[in-house]
């Protein structure tokens, strides 16, 4: 086989590990399996983009975390792949912990997909999961949660770091209920991948877009984004994702308080810290994974 023709066969089964994902993140919207999660397939879908997960800091299996993650893209790659696989190799940069990663509960109702990604270490993002993941399950686990969830995809776009933050405390409240550690992560590169349409307000393209959008919101609880990217062949259009690559960049523990109970003033003031540490992780790194130096975080 000459070099060009095994060159061809690498892109081509990258591309098929990451056709695979697109529809079955659509009727998406754990029990872990080392097998699952080792799969080589998941190892083509790393090198299609390619995908890299970043330590900035280590984490002790003493205690559990939130890992938050930023931004949510199109369709969560980044995410994807280096907490709910082990393409880039976790259990090695992150040893002694137990990922978990947290999507929608609606997923759980489906029988044989609910056991496909239990298997990788996925687990409904609600509360009464995440708590007994996080207080009855010993140390050492990490539960990411996605949290500008399926409306922040619709900020995404190339370009962009927008993402839905303000008003989003729960997982903060979650993490003074339990005592877990809150980790800020973002996977730059993340919004590069796909370009998404947004058609100009007034007009009947923008009219059908509202009306299917909610639809898709009220029957699957994702928003469906209009966007495209690259077709079976470099060059040629279509849904794939571009072949663009992923950083996730994981900061530095911050550590939080155990309160049963927690006031809407401490929520607000370890909500205010972890933007703060979001802030500065992703302006230490911006440059560094294709940003410009002047680009801001927006946080709505």
């Amino acid at each position: 086989m000459t070099f060009f023709s095994r060159l061809n066969l690498q892109e081509g089964l990258q591309t098929l590990s990451v056709m695979q994902w697109i529809p079955v993140y659509f009727i998406l919207g754990g029990r872990h399996s080392a097998w699952v999660r080792n799969w080589t397939l998941w190892k083509y879908f790393k090198n299609y983009f390619p995908v890299k997960l970043v330590k900035t800091h280590d984490l002790s299996p003493k205690h559990n975390y939130i890992i938050g993650s930023h931004p949510h893209g199109i369709f969560s790659y980044g995410v994807f792949i280096n907490f709910a696989t082990e393409a880039s190799g976790f259990a090695q940069i992150f040893p002694s912990i137990t990922p978990v990663l947290a999507t929608l509960e609606g997923i759980f109702w489906i029988p044989i997909v609910r056991e496909y990604v239990m298997s990788m270490g996925i687990c409904p993002v609600s509360e009464l999961a995440l708590e007994y993941l996080l207080t009855k399950k010993g140390s050492g686990n990490a539960v990411t949660i996605v949290v500008g969830g399926a409306a922040e995809a619709l900020l995404c776009r190339p370009g962009a770091s927008t993402i839905l933050l303000k008003n989003r405390k729960g997982f903060v409240k979650l993490a003074l209920k339990t005592g877990a550690y809150l980790v800020p992560s973002y996977s730059f590169g993340e919004n590069e991948v796909h370009n998404q349409e947004t058609f100009p307000e007034g007009t009947w393209l923008r009219f059908f877009q509202k009306i299917i959008q909610g639809a898709f919101k009220k029957v699957l609880g994702i928003n469906l984004c209009t966007f495209h990217g690259r077709g079976l062949t470099r060059g040629s259009w279509g849904l794939l994702p571009f072949n663009r690559p992923i950083n996730t960049v994981v900061g530095e523990p911050l550590p939080i308080p155990k309160i049963k109970m927690p006031n809407k003033e401490t929520v607000d003031e370890y909500h205010a810290l972890y933007i703060s540490a979001l802030r500065k992780l992703f302006d230490q790194h911006k440059v560094e994974y294709g940003l410009p130096e002047t680009q801001e975080l927006t946080i709505i």
